[in-house]
């Protein structure tokens, strides 16, 4: 599917803008505790790889490879994979920290890629997550559903209404409550693997939002 999101050059200047207006703060909050042995997956054209400064290692795993070549430009030294994040070609337990920024709303199999984030994961890993999701107010849920599938389409992928803190929880995480954030359909969270996958079904949780 072709959109916006699939082209390098109309992606980044898509993410200048929304950078631009507070979202760049918020990626700096998302990766400047990562450690260890780190895998950006989905790092499209590395806008987070250059902020992975404590990290002792780097890998970068993207599907588009022209979204990659951005990425090599802006990070000539870090190893980059083309790969989807439902089939990731690492060991298990190979890292010590995934970061994933806006990445799960346009993954096609969300619950398979978080399995597969699960097992390169070291048992005592983190996942840390920045992701729009659907609102917990009904009238703008509402409005995602509407737009998603032009959304969808125009965007190259993305689903504005995915409630993937859920979705995270049920694949076997346990998201922390310390340092969570919160605004309006905005989340950034650090999220743990738990003893097993959870397979409750049930609405999505009341959120957190902050004004």
């Amino acid at each position: 599917m072709a959109g916006f999101e699939t082209v390098g050059w109309a992606y980044d200047l898509f993410m200048d803008v929304v950078e631009s207006v507070g979202l760049g703060m918020w990626r700096t909050v998302l990766t400047r505790r990562a450690r260890g042995r780190v895998l950006d997956l989905g790092c499209g054209t590395g806008r987070s790889l250059g902020l992975l400064v404590r990290a002792d290692t780097v890998f970068g795993v993207d599907p588009s490879l022209s979204m990659l070549v951005r990425a090599r430009r802006r990070s000539p030294a870090v190893p980059l994979v083309a790969a989807r994040a439902e089939e990731l070609p690492f060991a298990d337990h190979a890292f010590d920290t995934v970061v994933s920024a806006l990445v799960f709303c346009s993954v096609d199999r969300p619950r398979v890629a978080l399995g597969e984030i699960r097992r390169v994961l070291a048992p005592d890993g983190s996942l840390r997550m920045m992701e729009h999701v659907r609102s917990s107010h009904p009238w703008v849920a509402w409005l995602q559903d509407a737009a998603q599938p032009t959304w969808t389409w125009v965007s190259g992928g993305c689903h504005p209404n995915r409630p993937t803190e859920e979705t995270v929880e049920r694949a076997g995480f346990r998201i922390q409550p310390f340092g969570r954030r919160s605004r309006r359909s905005m989340r950034l969270f650090v999220a743990r693997p738990s003893a097993q996958p959870s397979t409750s079904t049930g609405p999505e949780p009341p959120g957190n939002d902050v004004a």
